[in-house]
């Protein structure tokens, strides 16, 4: 439905998006996640039409969305800077939102504006941050809209409202296969809702997976041994060991007392064989043995945890590629 292909944004001296690729399949919630900076608030504009990108493709349906009416007719789109005709009441952009859209929908409005109770008389300069966020959740959810483009879209949000909000969304994704791409800092409430996540750093995408899957593929493990002081000796011989971890990756280790907890990307099955029954090697004698495990057990992870985890394990990846590449342009300059 929603395609990010190669793309490129450039500004003066600065590129926001470097190579970006992101793909959202018609009728699910996905999920944008990155720390402040990284590049997805104009990746939201590109998909939004504000921004040209500099190269690549922007498409939603197979088509371009830069200056294309009839896609943006159909998208509805919420920035995390509210802007609003400053003389203008609830009532005055109701009229004016009504005009602009032909789909709109004035039971969805009398029904919204009913459920979050707001004065339609009131300018809504005067509003609150959060009743300005309902506002435009109100008008734009009454366009009927097949895209729908949110920013930041429950900051400032009590809790009340903000599970209204998810709630009504959730509602038009389940009946009229609504497509919908958040871009949040909030990772718990995303947790909740998105089928999809995108992770994004320096305008590129990091990982990108169902959240189903990115769950089932990285596994946070307690263990304890009865003697805990080889298990530092046991982890190296793990890592050591190429049969063992041919296809799972330790991303973080600590000591908890005499508990050690990994966050592990794998099989879970695999996990489980190579962490339970792997052999330490005895040095003294040659022989190899086996460590009496006193506790293994396997913890839920978090959206907010996976976002450090995977985030943290690609920056490492990508500056030991930058040194190696340094270290080689060094060794070709002598």
């Amino acid at each position: 439905m929603i395609q990010l292909k190669n793309v490129c944004k450039q500004f003066d001296n600065h590129l926001a998006l470097n190579n970006l690729n992101l793909h959202v399949k018609k009728g699910s919630i996905y999920g944008l996640v990155g720390v402040n900076g990284s590049g997805k608030t104009t990746a939201i504009k590109h998909i939004a039409g504000i921004f040209r990108q500099t190269s690549g493709q922007v498409e939603i349906g197979g088509l371009p969305v830069y200056d294309n009416i009839a896609i943006k007719a159909a998208m509805g789109y919420i920035p995390d800077d509210l802007y609003t005709f400053p003389n203008y009441n609830l009532r005055g952009l109701r009229n004016f939102y009504a005009n602009l859209y032909a789909n709109w929908n004035e039971n969805r409005y009398q029904k919204l504006l009913k459920l979050f109770r707001l004065d339609e008389k009131r300018r809504v300069q005067k509003f609150s941050k959060g009743m300005k966020k309902q506002v435009a959740f109100i008008l734009t959810m009454s366009t009927m809209p097949e895209v729908l483009l949110l920013d930041e879209p429950i900051d400032g949000l009590d809790p009340i409202v903000r599970q209204q909000v998810i709630k009504e969304i959730i509602a038009d994704v389940a009946e009229r296969q609504m497509t919908v791409l958040i871009s949040s800092h909030n990772l718990k409430e995303l947790d909740g809702i998105c089928d999809s996540i995108g992770i994004i750093k320096n305008g590129t995408m990091l990982v990108e997976s169902e959240l189903d899957e990115l769950k089932s593929n990285l596994h946070k493990v307690q263990i304890a041994f009865s003697n805990s002081e080889n298990f530092e000796d046991y982890f190296q011989q793990l890592k050591k060991s190429e049969n063992n971890f041919a296809n799972i990756q330790i991303l973080h280790h600590e000591r908890r007392g005499q508990v050690f907890l990994l966050i592990i990307r794998g099989k879970e099955e695999q996990i489980d064989e190579i962490m339970q029954f792997s052999p330490l090697e005895n040095s003294e004698n040659s022989k190899t043995q086996k460590l009496p495990i006193i506790l293994y057990d396997k913890l839920s992870l978090t959206l907010e945890e996976i976002f450090t985890y995977e985030y943290e394990s690609v920056a490492v990846q990508l500056n030991n590629k930058y040194e190696e590449n340094e270290q080689s342009e060094e060794k070709n300059d002598k």
